[in-house]
């Protein structure tokens, strides 16, 4: 299995220690191939919003030296997994928030690549509003097309893992072992209701106001999305 892992902060506190405990009993399940992502150093500029990547020239992106090994890596995998800190009242990091950004054209209205309805993912997050750093992530996997999505978040009162108590510390291990046994086992299944309300509702927004001129329509139309779904 092919899995393209994405660190959303260089600090290696609880969240990346709970993605390597993820990590770990993924290898012990089978052959696992990691592509590993840290940020902000292997996408270190930000989006700039020039929408070179919405009209299909995501290759000319400003910082696309380091967006396409990201986007080889993502089509590439079987698996994605996105670790990332729940950061203060927010949600997830900004260098995470800079990579949903940058490959934001791989949703269903604008770019969407048949590879995707094939994979799964899988997002940690640790620290005071877990699903606040969770939801987000989870909408934009769906939006790409994506019918295997899991989560799990650790509300810590704490920056340190093993200033926790031993016995929350093994429990929690126990739950990303046990969550990472199964996330490996999950086969491909029927996509989202979720994910088939949008893609009826993406093709009928491109057929009636975007027009054949637009690259996502032109997209649509040489895929055959437009008679078949993606998935």
């Amino acid at each position: 299995m092919k899995i393209a892992v994405f660190h959303g902060s260089p600090h290696k506190g609880n969240t990346f220690y709970a993605t390597q405990v993820f990590m770990d009993e993924l290898i012990k399940c089978g052959e696992v191939n990691f592509t590993e992502f840290y940020l902000p150093k292997d996408l270190p500029a930000f989006c700039t919003g020039c929408t070179l990547c919405l009209g299909g020239a995501h290759v000319k992106c400003p910082n696309a030296q380091y967006v396409i090994p990201i986007i080889n890596a993502i089509i590439n995998a079987d698996a994605l997994i996105f670790a990332t800190p729940h950061y203060g009242a927010c949600s997830m990091t900004g260098s995470m928030k800079n990579l949903l950004d940058h490959i934001d054209f791989l949703v269903l209205g604008t770019a969407p690549r048949e590879e995707m309805f094939d994979k799964k993912a899988f997002i940690i997050t640790t620290g005071a509003g877990t699903t606040a750093a969770i939801k987000p992530i989870r909408n934009y996997l769906r939006h790409c097309g994506i019918n295997r999505v899991r989560s799990l978040g650790f509300r810590l009162l704490t920056n340190k893992w093993d200033k926790m108590p031993h016995k929350k510390q093994s429990r929690y291990e126990k739950t990303l072992r046990q969550s990472a046994r199964e996330f490996y086992k999950i086969k491909k299944g029927r996509p989202y209701f979720y994910s088939i309300i949008w893609y009826h509702l993406f093709k009928f927004v491109l057929k009636k106001y975007v027009g054949k001129d637009d690259y996502a329509y032109k997209l649509w139309e040489e895929e055959g999305y437009f008679k078949n779904r993606p998935f």
